[in-house]
């Protein structure tokens, strides 16, 4: 069997020290092959007259969804368009252009073990079914952006955030996704921070380092600051999601001991399990007992999400982690399916504008800032995210079977995260304007009653838009709640939105409450998943740091490092989180900016690694680093703007330290007008934190940029550079790359399916 070395043509000696000395692969003779060949792949991927008529019909419906959005627009837009335009433009990247990095940058080998075969401890590194790994990954990364970010942006009209999401996507956040999750795991797993200091030097790794730390604090914390202000006083979400996690810990004990490798069967226990908690948690919300007991304040939820991030993220994988993400997974994609479907067949007439009036000044009500660069920053999810270059370089590439199955994972995952961004963006604008600007506005703004919020919309002066006292309160009867005013953070929008359409489908105004508070708990369940997976990376990043102090920190399994770690990693998000949870001006409106810019500059931070890494494959990578390039450069300028417009801005909407220098300015003069004593102190605090934040996340980002470009440019002139890719190691296991085997797939599973069956019996037997 050829080496790896073999199928780069153009790594020749004295070209790159990449794969030049890597063994030989002599597979083990007693095994079926490990991996289809060559001429396999090249059979799977010949082109028939069928194909072709299919590829041109999803190009066509493509271009006739996006001509009717972009350019054939009247007063009106049926929404039906979005879904058309969004999974064409999906299928497409996905079975071209993920391609093309799959066989001129990735050049996956499954002769090669994956750390998780290689590794394999039970704890960290578990080879996993790849349909699960997608259900845990894509659990994971999709957290509170794609949810919160596109119902933000829709003050902004509806093109701008669509065009984003979907070309972004393609173009940027899946191939950072996939790019991060392939050379993570040829580097053993090592996180994004390791990565940086071992491509990029001693400053560029050390910046990389802390700013990832640093900015996985504030995600975390923004990610779980949704779940407070969902769940708030609501005790049917705050059942139903507490429900989850014994019924994850019994799907990894079911999977593990009981019946391992049962997937299906699991699978099939967990969704009725699920299904049941929800149902239940509408019963128990009617109960005295169950009000009692479930109706919590947002600091109380706070303090039990704190303590849940410690819990989930010391836990073994398997037995928490990986089976809840999995069974949130049903969750995720059987309700943005479900909602797609809904569209699909009620075709709600979308009247926001493609551009509205404050996409044009700016001036928000939701948020202020001019479109370029806030909504490239707002929409932080669903088209590029460096939250997710934490996850693609944290649990899941010590999970992953084969080296093939990381475009499934890594691109795959992510077009389903923005499929989400597009869909909360419909059900975002299906709503009327102004009780969308009603619940989206802070209780500044509108003094949290519904007097308030009518006066308030209606001074905004926006065509069509003429709110009255009688459609918030019917609103809010409709979904069982006793307001929905200035119910920020996205989540209740969203919720609203999804109920209204899917009342339309299925079982009419009657059942307005249940999908309401269906979606309030799908949400909450959707974005805790990304808070345990994020504190289990973050804890992985901090124990790496330490360790080049005391070393035995690096070792994993050693539970005194985790707890420790642990413990600092949740003390830094958990007091960011109390601190939104308190904030007075709305912690979603001030927060979420930060946490947008915070996380497309780690995305930036995450591309310039991976520009190093495949400056330094060698001299046939040259022609492709502009796939790279190209999201860098963009994410680069839309960063850096949008950082500089918060710490510089004058305006006290928009700049942080602006911001800071009014209250204080005001706390000084004893002037009342801006609140009380306590309220102006807390702005003053908060503002600083953000203000000072802004300024380290910049500075850092740009040094790890910089020193990327010059290691890439280094690399290019040597016509390489040092390969710090783990040693390659023959496989002695096989699984299919996609999530539907081919017929050859197929063929190779039935002869691997004895050597597979008894290794469950021996796991299960242990």
């Amino acid at each position: 069997m050829s080496s790896p070395s073999s199928r780069r043509p153009a790594n020749t000696a004295g070209s790159s020290a990449l794969a030049s000395d890597e063994p030989e692969l002599i597979q083990d003779p007693d095994l079926p092959p490990v991996a289809l060949s060559d001429e396999q792949h090249a059979k799977a991927g010949r082109w028939s007259w069928p194909k072709i008529v299919l590829w041109v019909a999803i190009a066509l419906l493509g271009g006739i969804a996006w001509t009717m959005l972009a350019i054939v627009r009247g007063e009106t837009v049926n929404a039906i368009w979005f879904v058309f335009a969004a999974v064409c433009t999906y299928l497409i990247g996905y079975r071209f252009y993920s391609k093309v990095i799959e066989r001129y940058i990735t050049r996956p080998d499954d002769r090669r073990a994956t750390p998780a075969e290689v590794k394999q401890d039970g704890k960290d590194y578990v080879p996993t079914d790849r349909r699960v790994l997608y259900g845990h990954h894509f659990a994971a990364i999709a957290g509170a952006g794609p949810l919160v970010g596109p119902v933000l942006a829709a003050q902004m009209g509806y093109l701008p955030g669509t065009i984003w999401i979907i070309v972004g996507v393609v173009l940027a956040g899946a191939v950072q996704d996939y790019l991060v999750l392939f050379f993570s795991m040829r580097r053993g797993g090592r996180t994004i921070g390791q990565m940086a200091r071992q491509e990029l030097g001693k400053i560029g790794g050390t910046a990389a380092i802390i700013a990832a730390l640093l900015i996985m604090i504030i995600i975390v914390a923004i990610l779980a600051l949704v779940v407070v202000n969902a769940l708030g006083e609501s005790p049917w979400g705050v059942f139903s999601v507490g429900m989850t996690i014994p019924i994850a810990l019994f799907m990894g004990v079911y999977l593990r001991f009981l019946r391992p490798g049962k997937v299906t069967e699991v699978s099939i226990i967990g969704f009725v399990l699920l299904m049941a908690a929800i149902i239940g948690g509408g019963w128990v919300s009617g109960t005295e007992w169950g009000q009692a007991i479930f109706h919590l304040d947002t600091t109380t939820i706070a303090w039990g999400i704190i303590i849940y991030g410690f819990i989930a993220a010391i836990l073994p994988v398997w037995l928490l982690l990986a089976p809840r993400d999995y069974l949130s997974t049903f969750m995720k994609i059987g309700v943005i399916v479900m909602l797609a479907g809904a569209i699909v067949l009620v075709r709600p007439e979308i009247t926001v504008p493609a551009l509205t009036v404050f996409g044009e000044n700016g001036l928000g009500p939701v948020f202020s800032g001019a479109l370029f660069p806030f909504l490239f920053v707002t929409i932080a999810c669903g088209a590029l995210s460096g939250f997710h270059a934490l996850i693609a370089s944290g649990t899941t590439p010590k999970l992953i079977e084969k080296e093939r199955q990381t475009r499934f994972i890594g691109y795959g995952g992510m077009l389903m995260e923005s499929f989400v961004a597009i869909m909360a963006l419909v059900a975002a604008i299906s709503i009327d304007q102004g009780i969308y600007f009603a619940m989206n506005s802070p209780a500044a703004l509108t003094q949290g009653t519904v007097e308030g919020a009518v006066a308030f919309v209606n001074s905004l002066g926006l065509t069509g838009v003429n709110l009255t006292p009688e459609m918030l309160t019917q609103t809010a009867a409709d979904v069982g709640e006793e307001s929905i005013v200035s119910r920020t953070g996205g989540a209740p929008t969203l919720a609203l939105g999804l109920a209204h359409i899917m009342q339309q489908a299925l079982g009419g105004q009657a059942l307005m409450a249940f999908w309401y508070h269906f979606a309030i708990m799908f949400e909450a369940l959707f974005i805790l998943t990304a808070v345990d997976a994020g504190t289990r990376v973050a804890r992985f990043m901090l124990q790496d740091t330490i360790g080049a102090w005391l070393p035995k920190f690096r070792d994993v399994s050693w539970r005194p490092g985790v707890w420790i770690t642990t413990a600092i990693m949740v003390a830094g998000w958990g007091y960011i989180l109390i601190l939104g949870v308190t904030d007075p001006l709305g912690g979603i409106n001030t927060f979420f900016p930060l946490f947008g810019i915070a996380n497309q500059l780690l995305a930036a931070i995450a591309l310039a690694v991976v520009l190093a890494i495949v400056a330094k494959r060698g001299k046939s990578y040259v022609k492709w680093l502009w796939i790279v390039a190209l999201p860098l450069a963009f994410t680069a300028v839309i960063t850096i703007s949008a950082s500089l417009y918060k710490i510089f801005s004058p305006v006290p909407g928009i700049g942080y330290w602006a911001n800071h220098f009014k209250y204080r300015a005001a706390q000084e003069s004893g002037d009342a007008s801006l609140g009380d004593a306590a309220t102006v102190d807390a702005v003053i605090r908060n503002t600083a934190v953000q203000g000072t934040l802004s300024i380290i996340f910049v500075v850092l980002a740009i040094v790890v940029m910089v020193m990327a470009v010059i290691v890439a440019i280094k690399a290019l002139r040597n016509g390489g550079g040092e390969n710090t890719e783990d040693a390659a190691v023959v496989s002695r296991r096989y699984a299919p790359a996609g999530f539907l085997p081919t017929a050859d797939e197929r063929e190779l599973e039935k002869q691997w399916e004895p050597i597979v069956n008894e290794e469950l019996r021996a796991r299960a037997h242990r």
